[in-house]
């Protein structure tokens, strides 16, 4: 794999992933990707000039090694699917990291870099076009997984959450029109804040990207505000390539530590805002 060059956005797609493969074969046969000379895993398009298109062997969240070749790159997407026991039909989008071990890739304690812009956009942007896809509930998730030590920022978009939706051609194209829309017309946060509290599916959040001018960096939901400390909370706002200024509290959804966390978060400078 060789380095990619400054000012583009990397798209990552794997062949062990069989909605990123779907996503995949749609930017080669409807938007224009082909194989860059001599390459065997690198596609560029004459209509998206500023992005780059690799394709890895090795499951996304596994992929802490590749910071020499997209070290340049303003921010790295993955082509994911989404997988949970519900089955239920879904588009989403997250910000990487362990707020505690590291299961499914990342380094445990570590949390990837993000990019609040990027993902408030492609979220509001796919929840413009809902019907398109109007058996898919659309939100983002709580930061969780790998990878978290790549030196630009990661977001994961993803198709869930089983066989029918991994090879949906209609949300596939969709999600990957969404992503190269959102970089070729500019992306816009005036307010950033990170998250605290409430589910896995922080339906609060998402509708706060939705409906006003916040956008978000890490969220931690209430499974992991125990692993939540001044060493993680510096952590929560320092991986933002966008200066965080408040922090966003699910105020229901503090659960058991919620007089810690209050106390915590009352002591970092930040403004609060409750939800």
């Amino acid at each position: 794999m060789d380095t990619l060059e400054e000012s583009y956005y990397t798209l990552m797609a794997s062949e062990a992933d069989l909605a990123s493969r779907t996503m995949l074969n749609y930017l080669i046969n409807d938007r224009g990707f082909e194989l860059v000379n001599g390459k065997s895993n690198i596609f560029e398009s004459k209509f998206h000039e500023n992005v780059k298109l690799y394709i890895s062997k090795f499951e996304l969240i596994y992929l802490e090694d590749v910071n020499s070749q997209i070290h340049n790159s303003k921010a790295v997407i993955f082509l994911s699917k989404h997988e949970s026991s519900k089955k239920i039909p879904s588009l989403t989008c997250h910000s990487t990291g362990n707020f505690m071990d590291n299961k499914y890739g990342g380094r445990s304690k570590e949390l990837g870099l993000c990019f609040p812009s990027l993902q408030k956009n492609f979220i509001k942007q796919i929840n413009n076009k809902k019907s398109l896809v109007p058996d898919y509930e659309i939100c983002i998730e709580a930061t969780h997984h790998g990878p978290t030590s790549l030196s630009c920022p990661i977001l994961f978009v993803e198709i869930g959450s089983s066989y029918p939706q991994w090879t949906d051609t209609n949300a596939a194209s969709l999600v990957c029109d969404t992503i190269l829309e959102v970089i070729a017309f500019g992306l816009n946060c005036d307010k950033i804040g990170i998250g605290l509290g409430g589910p896995h599916y922080p339906v609060k959040f998402n509708e706060l990207l939705i409906e006003s001018e916040y956008g978000l960096a890490a969220i931690a939901p209430k499974y992991n505000l125990s692993f939540i400390d001044h060493a993680m909370l510096t952590q929560m706002y320092s991986k933002s390539i966008e200066k965080v200024t408040h922090i966003v509290v699910d105020r229901k959804g503090l659960g058991k530590e919620k007089s810690r966390i209050m106390n915590l978060i009352s002591q970092s400078g930040l403004e609060i805002l409750y939800l």
